[in-house]
């Protein structure tokens, strides 16, 4: 009872002190004077803030004397003084006031070399940028900024090391970083070693630039550099790839890539076999329109399309729609990889319907780069069955790369209708020589 009446007496007192009129007047001016206080804090952050948004010289000083603890108006008068009003002594001592009070701020680190560089002090502006991306280390802004002034400086080392930070966190800076790194060192060896990160995104962006600038000793350490690395490819740079090197007269490099590209691109029914080298002759697998597999170009002459309901050997076969005037190629043709001076077969099926038209459809095959001409099968004319058309050839003592083909025979005439191909085989005679 004694505690209970002491607790008692206690708020008694309590509500008599906070009753009495003077302690009254102090809570009251008390919480006046806090609630003016904080009135005041919240107007010139708002005050602030408005001139800070005008721009100019004077609404940015404003905002610095109602604000002089906030580094972000210390850092926009020195941008002010670097770019729109050129003084570097005075935007220098406004991006000093910024880190003064906010040592972690990135951007007046990188004001601050600008000036230097503008100056010439290339050892300030070394320190400055250093204190910059360690400040923020993680924005790939800030590291491009940085490959920049060091690019600018002459600086390549520190240049290819802030270019590698971009390529592996900016995607979207990633194909300048590319275009720059290249520029300040067109070393294939040196960037994979000092510039390059192992990405699949970042390889294939100089897969693509590499191209652009026909660098094919480059691409070459690039594609090996990836094969190593075992990551994914996309089919598509694939494809770039092995274009580039055919166009570029290198076919064994090309077949050999597209080799390499088997488990790296999901490729890997899409490959040519001792037993038949043309790959995807049966269509079991889809058309991927690139590479070594068949390349169809439609148009409003010819159509192509996998048909479920027609085959000879497998499940399904190529059907070609004709509705042409006149027609020379019908944008059918695939390349094949092969050896010189070496005897090969070639087979294939065909179907017809409503065939129209003086002669017909005929597979061809040739040279890629001599057109040099080794078989032509056959007119592929009006049957309602599957029929075989054949052949032989030998190949000429340079050829290292055919293009099977499907023409028109007579060029130029007008033909309509259907036909279906299926099971197209394309394989080393006996007792050849070589192979490819």
């Amino acid at each position: 009872m004694e505690c209970a009446d002491l607790i008692l007496d206690s708020e008694r007192r309590l509500r008599l002190n906070v009753a009495h009129p003077a302690v009254r007047y102090l809570l009251i001016t008390l919480l006046l004077t806090l609630s003016a206080g904080y009135i005041f804090v919240a107007a010139s952050f708002w005050i602030a803030s408005r001139y800070a948004a005008r721009g100019d010289l004077e609404g940015l000083q404003m905002a610095a004397r109602l604000r002089p603890g906030n580094s972000e108006y210390q850092y926009q008068l020195g941008q002010h003084f670097l770019v729109a009003q050129p003084s570097p002594q005075a935007a220098i001592t406004h991006f000093l006031d910024a880190v003064k009070l906010n040592p972690d701020h990135a951007r007046s680190w990188f004001g601050m070399a600008e000036v230097y560089q503008v100056l010439g002090d290339a050892e300030r502006q070394r320190l400055a940028l250093e204190k910059a991306t360690a400040a923020d280390p993680t924005t790939p802004e800030f590291s491009w900024q940085a490959a920049n002034l060091y690019a600018a400086n002459g600086d390549t080392s520190n240049a290819l090391r802030k270019l590698k930070d971009v390529m592996r966190y900016d995607p979207g800076l990633m194909s300048a970083a590319v275009r720059l790194a290249w520029r300040i060192m067109p070393d294939m060896d040196l960037l994979l070693r000092d510039a390059v990160p192992v990405s699949a995104q970042v390889y294939a962006n100089f897969v693509e630039f590499l191209i652009s600038q026909k660098q094919s000793d480059a691409l070459a350490k690039l594609w090996r550099q990836m094969v190593l690395a075992g990551l994914p490819v996309e089919k598509r740079y694939v494809f770039e790839y092995t274009q580039f090197l055919i166009l570029n007269h290198q076919p064994v490099e090309a077949a050999s890539a597209w080799a390499q590209a088997s488990s790296l691109s999901e490729l890997q029914s899409y490959q040519p076999t001792p037993f038949n080298l043309v790959v995807n002759g049966d269509f079991s697998s889809d058309v991927l329109n690139g590479g070594f597999d068949w390349l169809c170009q439609q148009s409003k002459n010819v159509q192509f399309a996998l048909d479920p309901t027609q085959s000879h050997r497998g499940h399904r076969s190529l059907l070609v729609s004709f509705d042409s005037r006149g027609l020379s190629e019908s944008g059918l043709r695939q390349f094949i990889a092969v050896a010189p001076d070496t005897s090969y077969d070639f087979s294939a099926y065909f179907k017809t319907e409503d065939l129209r038209g003086a002669g017909g459809p005929q597979f061809a095959i040739q040279d890629a780069y001599s057109s040099d001409l080794y078989l032509s099968t056959a007119d592929l004319t009006e049957v309602d069955y599957w029929k075989q058309v054949s052949g032989s050839f030998t190949t000429g003592p340079s050829t290292q790369l055919l293009v099977l083909h499907l023409q028109r025979s007579p060029g130029g005439s007008p033909i309509r209708g259907k036909l279906w191909i299926d099971d197209i085989r394309l394989s080393p005679s006996s007792g050849a020589r070589n192979t490819p």
